[in-house]
């Protein structure tokens, strides 16, 4: 399909009931992606309306008593996208702005990435609409166990297992692991990953998403040429991804020359000093206040530099920036950073896009593997988990790499396509029932 190719818009007979099929937010965004991909999927090809609507959608209130004694109440919600392959796998955010279609794209998305990397789960995904800065400890701890009692119906290890994404962290998880173990009458550490290492937690999975980019982008990296010491890098976003991705590329002797996070943007050209980064925005919560100059987002888009990592929210690079970014390949840290629209502005400058599908895989992947420890109760190394990551990374990569020359499409296409197909056939061969 070449560059020009015109954005397919999902017929309406693929549009769920209950989204205003004019503005379709990020799920239209992966219904087109979905368009894109299905010229390539042969004879499964009659199954891909399997795609493009949700197995299951649950919208749940959540209220809590305040601090103060006021009752608050809050939107959550849990899609399961697919699980023609296993149990639906995917995080749980919590943030003012969530809705619906941005977490029914995001499980959408959690199936194909499971798929591209070929483990063996379906995509879900959750989320609270709430700002949980403007909680106390308790009132957060009342939000995520009022949520995951509601959402109790349709989680569970062998079902639907959630883990960490925007806001949420290894606490979070504690507290949805004990909330669901107290409603089974027994303790159930499967039911979600990301957990704290005391509780059946895996080695390496707080760096595994960042770690995951590392690795796809040096991957990369090599398939351009391109030498990663003295790569200029920039980064959007310097939470849990952007930071570990900056670090190890900063270790590999590339230069941090430029980071932006929710508040403002910094510029260095002669590098960052990441580790001292990383150590200020542990105490400050923000990038703001370090020693570097400060830019503005225009300045920040328009850096020069190797590669460009977005790893904040999705809906970043846009046909407004996309013509204007001076990188040779962008890594996608985040989920949907990049609009269809951009995607072929990019393509038509000659910048690689290595998709959030692969680029970002590295959290579920091992999260993947503190779901087999936590069955067979048995942990293995740290050594152990980054080297079989990083052996699962890069396979993924190369096949990707490899369907992308002979079909000649972008990185994403070729991940859709094998991530489809696998799916796809999954379904297939299960059949309808009944």
């Amino acid at each position: 399909m070449s560059s020009d190719s015109p954005i397919i818009t999902a017929s309406a007979h693929s549009v769920p009931s209950y989204l205003n099929a004019d503005n379709l937010g990020p799920w239209g965004i992966y219904l087109q992606q979905v368009d894109r991909v299905t010229p390539y999927l042969g004879s499964l090809a009659r199954w891909v309306e399997t795609l493009k609507r949700p197995k299951r959608a649950l919208v749940v209130d959540v209220p809590i008593e305040m601090d103060d004694g006021t009752i608050a109440h809050f939107e959550g919600y849990r899609v399961q996208h697919n699980t023609s392959r296993g149990p639906g796998k995917g995080g749980v955010r919590f943030h003012q702005d969530v809705t619906l279609s941005e977490v029914m794209a995001l499980s959408a998305w959690m199936s194909i990435k499971n798929a591209a990397v070929n483990v063996p789960y379906g995509g879900a995904k959750g989320g609270i609409r709430v700002d949980p800065r403007k909680l106390s400890r308790a009132e957060l701890e009342r939000v995520t166990r009022r949520y995951t009692s509601e959402i109790n119906i349709i989680i569970g290890p062998n079902k639907d297992i959630p883990a960490p994404d925007v806001n949420t962290n290894e606490q979070v998880m504690a507290w949805m692991m004990d909330t669901y173990s107290m409603n089974e009458g027994s303790t159930s550490t499967g039911v979600v990953t990301g957990k704290p290492i005391s509780l059946g937690g895996s080695l390496g999975r707080r760096e595994a998403t960042g770690r995951g980019v590392f690795v796809v982008g040096a991957e990369a990296a090599r398939n351009l040429g391109l030498e990663i010491k003295g790569a200029r890098i920039v980064v959007q976003g310097f939470g849990n991804v952007g930071s570990v991705a900056a670090k190890l590329f900063h270790e590999a002797g590339a230069k941090v020359i430029a980071v932006q996070d929710h508040k403002t943007a910094l510029f260095d050209p002669a590098g960052v000093d990441v580790p001292a980064l990383i150590e200020h925005v542990s105490h400050n919560g923000t990038i703001e206040g370090f020693r570097a100059e400060t830019i503005s987002a225009e300045q920040f888009w328009q850096t020069e530099s190797e590669i460009l990592i977005p790893a904040a929210l999705e809906g970043q690079i846009t046909a407004a920036n996309a013509p204007h970014i001076k990188t040779r390949m962008v890594i996608e840290g985040a989920n949907g950073p990049t609009t269809p629209e951009a995607d072929d502005i990019l393509r038509e400058r000659n910048i690689l896009v290595a998709p959030d599908v692969i680029a970002n895989a590295g959290g579920v992947t091992v999260s993947y593997f503190e779901w087999v420890q936590d069955f067979s109760s048995f942990f293995w190394t740290e050594e152990e988990i980054n080297q079989r990551l990083v052996r699962i990374m890069q396979e993924a990569f190369r096949s990707i790499w490899q369907v992308a020359q002979e079909n000649k499409v972008t990185l994403r296409t070729a991940a859709f396509i094998i991530a489809c197909t696998r799916i796809l056939q999954a379904r297939e061969m299960r059949g309808l029932y009944p």
